[in-house]
């Protein structure tokens, strides 16, 4: 019995040992999972800080962008904002430049009405209008004028050509011009260029034409007026008479062609349907070699519209 007990004993205590010994090696286990845990904490945590700061650098670098982006938006909206304002800017100067003489040359409230002469074979130029208000004499609508029998070039160019140039040169003197026609393919005729000139409100009308004859040896240049017995526009002879002289005697001079006076038609039916002063120029004779050369001279026609110019100015001048 003493003996069992003492077997008994012994059991216990390695039972004990063996216990003892599981339990140190689970406290430590214990402890070698938990330093693991610890240790997978912080390499956790350290992943989690790097992935934030990853995140926020992303951010940043996104913003950067949308910034960048945004940049250059409003770069190139500002641009093409510059660009329609400079495009508009000069619609605006076109504009005025068009309908307003030049800065150095303000308007001197004149109206002038400037006729270049016949019109080109295109045109359609067929019937008749009477010679003036309640005639019955009636005449062609149109006239074919003449040609230059030297240079070829026909009286409706010439005409034209001298009228655009003397628009720009009165303009820049600050007069409004109205033109009766500004091509070679619009038919105009005689009754209707003396109404465009009053529909528009011109206070003179300069009517601009080049001579012709079967005489090669006639030249010069003169200016046609209405006569004071004239039945229809009698009323603006002197008007008339001092416009005519005025051009014809400053044209001459600033040409050097030859100054055949101012002489009285009253068969003219441009005449007799104006309301207001009204003359015929008549620059030269295209029959004539001298004459019709120099006036298809580019510097001849220069010192032309000077003249023609300087006489209405002249005439204005008078007036006042």
């Amino acid at each position: 019995m003493k003996k069992m007990g003492i077997i008994f004993g012994s059991l216990i205590f390695v039972l004990a040992a063996v216990l003892a010994v599981f339990a140190v090696a689970g406290v430590q286990k214990s402890k070698s999972l938990q330093q693991e845990m610890k240790r997978m904490d912080r390499q956790i945590n350290k992943m989690q800080k790097t992935s934030e700061s990853l995140e926020e650098e992303l951010e940043a670098l996104k913003e950067a962008k949308r910034e960048e982006a945004a940049g250059a938006g409003q770069v190139a909206g500002t641009a093409e904002g510059a660009q329609a304002a400079d495009a508009q800017e000069a619609d605006v100067q076109e504009a005025d430049a068009q309908e307003a003489p030049p800065a150095d040359q303000k308007s001197n409230g004149r109206k002038v009405a400037i006729d270049p002469g016949h019109q080109g074979p295109g045109a359609d130029t067929g019937g008749t209008e009477p010679l003036g208000p309640g005639s019955e004499e009636m005449k062609d609508k149109f006239a074919s004028g003449t040609q230059g029998v030297y240079t070829g070039v026909p009286e409706y160019e010439l005409t034209l050509a001298v009228s655009m140039q003397l628009q720009e040169e009165l303009k820049n003197r600050g007069y409004e011009v109205i033109m009766t026609r500004e091509d070679n393919n619009t038919a105009v005729s005689n009754v209707e260029r003396a109404q465009i000139a009053a529909e528009n409100g011109a206070q003179i009308l300069v009517r601009i034409h080049a001579d012709g004859s079967e005489d090669n040896s006639a030249n010069g240049a003169m200016t046609m007026i209405p006569s004071a017995d004239n039945p229809y526009v009698g009323q603006l002879h002197e008007e008339s008479s001092r416009l005519g002289e005025e051009i014809i005697n400053a044209y001459c001079q600033a040409t050097g062609i030859k100054n055949n006076g101012v002489r009285l038609y009253d068969n003219m039916t441009g005449i007799n349907w104006s309301t207001v002063p009204v003359t015929i120029l008549e620059m030269g004779f295209m029959t004539n070699q001298s004459d019709d050369e120099r006036m298809q001279d580019p510097e001849m026609q220069k010192n032309m519209v000077q003249g023609i110019a300087n006489g209405i100015d002249a005439y204005f001048v008078t007036a006042q």
